[in-house]
């Protein structure tokens, strides 16, 4: 990592703990600012390292800033929540290009295959059964569209043999099943802190992978 890129990841932690507090305390305005500045910095750390791979650092550097516009989105979540989902499926879909550059084991790949069947067993079926059945059956189809989008995610991380990028992507796995599960199965206290470490380490977990 270049001088520059480490700064900025320190920055990035600090302002992402930051928004940690925030989510905890339900303060709201200063989220507003903490947790697009954190994916801010990280696109800044994106662009200053030196990477493996110009290429895979330009698909991830896309994921990035649509991650960004999805989480402006969600602050405002009950009005733009399916922008948000729809910018976070975009993110996704560039994360997968990204990998499928270094796709390095097809043992790997299966393994990784094998995780998000069960999860989806286990997990993404009782929150889409739980959309299905709630206050707006409609988003329906754009949940299952991200499931498997985000599954593809994972399942292709596996596929590099990145242990940065396997990591990172779990972790994105875990927030986004948190939130699901936290709007639309059962909400509990600790969910959007709980989304929130998850993501954000999960974020800086897919970017580190351009340098390891």
């Amino acid at each position: 990592m270049t001088t520059l890129s480490a700064t900025l990841l320190a920055l990035t932690s600090v302002v992402a703990v930051v928004d940690w507090w925030a989510t905890w305390n339900q303060r709201r305005e200063v989220r507003m600012i903490a947790k697009p500045l954190t994916l801010a910095l990280l696109i800044g750390v994106a662009l200053s390292v030196e990477p493996f791979d110009s290429q895979v650092r330009t698909w991830m550097v896309i994921g990035l800033v649509l991650s960004l516009g999805g989480d402006i989105f969600l602050l405002f979540e009950e009005k733009f929540f399916v922008f948000g989902l729809a910018s976070f499926l975009l993110g996704h879909i560039a994360y997968v290009i990204a990998m499928q550059y270094e796709r390095d084991s097809t043992l790997a790949l299966l393994v990784g295959l094998a995780l998000v069947a069960a999860s989806v067993a286990v997990v993404g079926r009782r929150i889409v059964g739980a959309v299905n059945r709630g206050d707006h059956p409609e988003l329906t189809g754009p949940v299952i569209a991200y499931l498997v989008v985000i599954s593809a995610m994972v399942v292709s991380a596996f596929g590099t043999m990145g242990a940065a990028a396997i990591v990172g992507a779990v972790l994105f796995y875990i927030s986004d099943a948190t939130l699901a599960w936290n709007r639309f199965v059962q909400p509990f206290r600790a969910g959007p802190l709980a989304v929130m470490v998850t993501y954000h380490l999960g974020q800086i977990g897919l970017t580190m992978w351009l340098v390891m």
